[in-house]
């Protein structure tokens, strides 16, 4: 038995009991994972309520900051950096601009295409909001060891590349 049981052991104990003739240990992952997803997506949403941005905002944003100066990329680097459609990243967008986050502007080596670049407001915010994600974050996976998080990080990875996920 766990050193910790959770309500997934019991699902799967459940489970055990009424269709022996199951393998269903896949549930002892997937289960947990779909737990820990709404668990931490709830702690992120509370800490970027602090700072007035959701998830689609603070991913726009984060981005932009990582390229590096001149925090400029376009709307489909963006949008392939978010791993969202054309439409989400241009709504996203609309809202940071309104908000004086980002501006759009003529791209200066293809004049029909935009580029998206970050304000002083929107850096500054995202500088102010970066500290207190990453403080969530620790504080999610501070029941983790160093040996622990290794391990995890090294399995999530493997099952990322394994379902086709592109590191590009």
């Amino acid at each position: 038995m766990a050193q910790h049981p959770d309500h997934v052991d019991r699902v799967v104990r459940q489970w055990g009991a009424e269709r022996p003739d199951l393998d269903v240990s896949p549930m002892e992952v997937i289960g947990r994972l779909k737990r820990l997803t709404r668990l931490v997506e709830a702690e992120l949403k509370r800490t970027f309520a602090r700072h007035d941005l959701d998830f689609a905002s603070f991913d726009v944003l984060a981005t932009l900051r990582r390229s590096g100066p001149p925090y400029r990329l376009t709307p489909t680097g963006l949008m392939q950096s978010a791993m969202v459609t054309s439409g989400a990243i241009t709504q996203r967008l609309d809202r940071l601009e309104a908000r004086g986050l980002v501006t759009r502007t003529p791209s200066g080596s293809d004049g029909r295409s935009r580029e998206v670049e970050l304000t002083a407001e929107g850096h500054a915010l995202i500088d102010r909001a970066l500290p207190d994600h990453l403080a969530t974050e620790h504080r999610i996976l501070a029941g983790l060891d160093a040996t622990q998080t290794a391990a995890l990080i090294d399995a999530m990875r493997v099952l990322l590349t394994t379902l086709g996920d592109d590191p590009e």
